[in-house]
């Protein structure tokens, strides 16, 4: 295929360079005219492991160059890959300037072609820039319609410099988002070379999913260095500490805990998180990362308390109390939590939990629960019949298939607000309205 690769930056020499080296016919389009120079002699502006091979080898074979004006290009190409720079404003946002700038550009490329052209994004943006900023100008500057005239899509890239290049060869998946499926597939045949899947989304998702893999890096070096303090406060080597928290492939390094949902609870995670900052308080260690864990996971209740309280609802049925299924402990439950603050908003309560027999809570776990919900048998229900038939909203707190086959049951009366996900496909459900906390 025939590319134009917008912007000479990192993502954009690497992106252009990689493409020739799939037999792509590419045009790289740099404002900077020493870098446009220094591209055509072989020479990238950009440091990187084997970059300076494969420009030199494109360039070589007449598949790769660099202009300093595109719109020339736009009519004979089949994709425009735009990669310039969108670095963060005074106030944190993304500047959009040089995207902008590109849109115009190229719209203006694509007012006098007949060819289908599909403008595909690598820049990080925020979702919703695609579909409210960067259509609306390639639709004005071009005087075409976008998903008929031309195509857009979003095509994040996960490099790291250094590693950029085997990055580029060996990704653990493409990600294309795009409006319609010819523009997705015309973008993912660009990539056919690699081997690795091809992830197709919606355009706000592929936007978001740059965002948040680099948040989660984020976390990870800082929640490494803040154990990293803690260790050192303590003597002890924290390189052994995380190599064992790496070790473990069963709960830390795996998809466990990594599924947006409800609060997390129970007898240990809330009790040694706060065991581990008060020591870190005591010794002077600041954790400010680890601090702000326990008002995060506060948040996920105050959001469903929020969604009762907008839907007028006096009447609530909760399906599952224990702070997990297939056990009965109610121990900071963070369930039992939301329970109590309904019950303070003159909700009425009624919960179902088939784990849960109110004559066998004992000891420590029926103290807890008396400390939160001092008649804690009074709402509960031995059978859900009860509980929906009555409630106005019914609160799916725990994964179970019995759940899923109540809820599936719901009147178009009832609204359900499920925390787990019972299902990936909630339309399939037969009432009316369907609320997924954690969609």
């Amino acid at each position: 295929m025939k590319v134009l690769v917008w912007g000479l930056g990192y993502v954009g020499t690497v992106t252009a360079a990689s493409l020739a080296r799939f037999g792509h016919e590419v045009v790289a389009i740099e404002v900077n005219e020493r870098k446009v120079r220094a591209f055509n002699h072989g020479h990238p502006l950009v440091q990187e492991p084997a970059l300076q091979q494969l420009v030199e080898e494109g360039v070589r074979s007449g598949s790769l160059h660099a202009t300093t004006d595109g719109r020339q290009f736009v009519a004979d190409a089949d994709i425009s890959t735009i990669c310039v720079g969108t670095p963060s404003g005074a106030d944190g946002a993304t500047e959009l300037s040089d995207l902008e700038r590109v849109a115009a550009q190229i719209g203006s490329g694509l007012r006098n072609s007949a060819r289908y052209h599909v403008v595909n994004l690598r820049s990080t943006v925020f979702p919703g820039t695609t579909r409210q900023l960067l259509c609306p100008l390639l639709e004005k500057a071009s005087n075409k319609k976008v998903g008929k005239d031309f195509g857009v899509v979003v095509n994040p890239e996960f490099l790291r410099e250094g590693s950029g290049v085997a990055d580029f060869h060996d990704p653990p998946y493409t990600v294309v988002g795009g409006l319609d499926s010819r523009s997705v597939d015309i973008v993912a045949g660009l990539y056919a070379s690699i081997a690795a899947p091809v992830r197709c989304l919606a355009l706000e998702e592929a936007e978001l999913v740059k965002l948040v893999n680099n948040a989660f890096h984020t976390l990870k070096v800082g929640f490494a260095n803040e154990v990293g303090r803690l260790c050192e406060g303590v003597g002890i080597d924290s390189h052994k500490i995380m190599d064992l928290i790496c070790e473990d492939t069963k709960l830390n390094i795996s998809t466990a805990y990594l599924r947006p949902g409800f609060a997390f609870g129970g007898p240990c995670l809330p009790k040694d998180l706060r065991a581990l900052l008060a020591n870190a308080a005591r010794l002077g260690i600041p954790v400010p990362l680890l601090e702000s864990i326990l008002p995060s996971n506060r948040l996920q209740i105050e959001v469903v308390l929020s969604r009762v309280q907008e839907l007028g609802a006096k009447n609530v049925g909760i399906l599952g109390l224990s702070f997990k299924p297939g056990t009965d402990d109610l121990r900071e439950s963070p369930i039992l939590e939301l329970v109590r603050e309904l019950l303070s908003r003159d909700v009425n309560v009624m919960a179902f939990d088939p784990d849960l027999v109110p004559t066998q809570l004992l000891g420590a776990n029926l103290e807890f629960a008396n400390s939160r919900v001092p008649d804690i048998s009074g709402i509960l229900r031995s059978r859900s019949e009860e509980l929906m038939e009555h409630s106005e909203v019914i609160i799916v707190c725990q994964k179970r298939e019995e759940f899923a086959r109540l809820v599936a049951r719901a009147k178009q009366t009832q609204a359900v607000l499920d925390l787990v996900r019972l299902t990936d496909k909630p339309k399939s459900l037969t009432h009316a309205r369907y609320m997924g906390i954690s969609w």
